[in-house]
């Protein structure tokens, strides 16, 4: 079976010549890169899992930055401003990553600020407690870890590349929130209570991260064909429960599934059912905070018009008194005309909600 097979829906012309070169290189466990042929649904499947991977670097910094203001102390909100910042970054080489496949960032940030866009489930819950992010640092960014390393080795190039310094990053975030939950742990009784709470709130969500169970996820089966992925949902949820069993020993914290249990045939830790009604709900749009993220990362759009459009002045003057590529017949540079309109505010009809303070 080629490796392009399998998957439903309808792809354009293929050039017999170019598909060969692609599933040598796919076959021959290499890269594809950005000038090489490649199939449509190749094409629109990455960008729909880059941007969504990219949204969710930026969603994400919102309920850890909610904390920044509140840390306990000035070490803490260090560490923390310069996690967020990572995060920030991660978004901006996946949106790079992406625009080399032809689609803008102005389309993709559109598409995220417009609610068209998804982004992982696991930002529209909560953080009402400091403990909320050592859980988050532990388990989410932990599971991220487990997803992510594998796609160092993907496919496509420039997604893999951007991988590599990503997967460095997370691994310091876990180890940060780790160490939070551990020095709450050891802590009073009321921190300790607290950081088994919010283990206990997070627990499940983080399982979801992976992805619905393999026979109910329509895209893992093609993306795995292409390399995109190397492993299954279901798989990774394993790999990463299985890390997660011996490190609450060690923080002295318990994992809230009664039905964890370690499958001697399988080799493998077998959880207890998940809540997916939960998790359809939440990508849905109706989870805790899904109104309220949507909400901030429009404001923080708007709120840096000024940036956006000050950087773009500032390039047109550059090019002008360069005379540069693209200058006009004066020097002057033209403007840009492929980025679309950005939807006003009131027209996106997005929802506030109250729950966590300003980020």
């Amino acid at each position: 079976m080629s490796s392009t097979q399998g998957g439903t829906g309808q792809e354009a012309a293929v050039d017999p010549e170019g598909q060969a070169a692609f599933d040598a290189i796919i076959d021959a466990d290499g890269r594809i890169e950005p000038r090489d042929w490649m199939p449509d649904a190749y094409r629109r499947t990455l960008v729909r899992q880059i941007s969504q991977h990219a949204h969710s670097e930026i969603i994400g910094m919102q309920p850890e930055a909610n904390w920044i203001t509140r840390a306990p102390s000035l070490r803490r909100k260090a560490i923390l401003m310069a996690k967020v910042q990572d995060e920030a970054g991660h978004g901006l080489y996946l949106y790079s990553a992406a625009q080399t496949l032809g689609t803008s960032r102005d389309t993709m940030l559109n598409q995220l600020n417009t609610g068209k866009a998804r982004y992982s489930s696991i930002f529209n819950y909560p953080t009402p407690t400091w403990a909320d992010v050592g859980a988050i640092g532990w388990l989410v960014d932990g599971a991220a870890i487990c997803n992510q390393v594998p796609l160092c080795r993907a496919s496509y190039g420039p997604y893999a590349r951007a991988m590599i310094r990503i997967c460095k990053e997370e691994s310091f975030h876990q180890r940060q929130g780790f160490e939070i939950l551990l020095t709450l742990a050891r802590g009073t009784g009321e921190q300790r209570a607290m950081a088994q709470d919010a283990v206990d709130r997070w627990y499940w969500p983080s399982l979801m991260m992976f992805g619905p169970p393999d026979g109910d996820s329509p895209n893992s089966a093609r993306s795995m064909a292409w390399k995109i992925k190397r492993f299954s949902n279901d798989d990774l949820r394993a790999r990463f429960v299985g890390m997660l069993v011996p490190q609450a020993e060690a923080l002295g914290l318990s994992l809230p599934d009664p039905d964890l249990r370690y499958d001697d045939a399988a080799g493998r830790w077998i959880t207890g059912e998940i809540d997916w009604t939960e998790f359809q709900e939440v990508l849905a749009g109706r989870g805790p905070m899904n109104a309220e993220r949507l909400r901030r990362r429009n404001e923080a759009h708007d709120d840096g018009a000024w940036v956006r459009e000050a950087a773009a002045e500032y390039a047109r003057k550059q090019a002008m008194s360069d005379g540069g590529p693209g200058a006009g017949p004066h020097g002057g540079a033209p403007a840009r005309t492929d980025a679309p309109a950005t939807e006003p505010r009131a027209q996106r009809a997005v929802v506030g909600q109250e729950g966590e303070a300003a980020a």
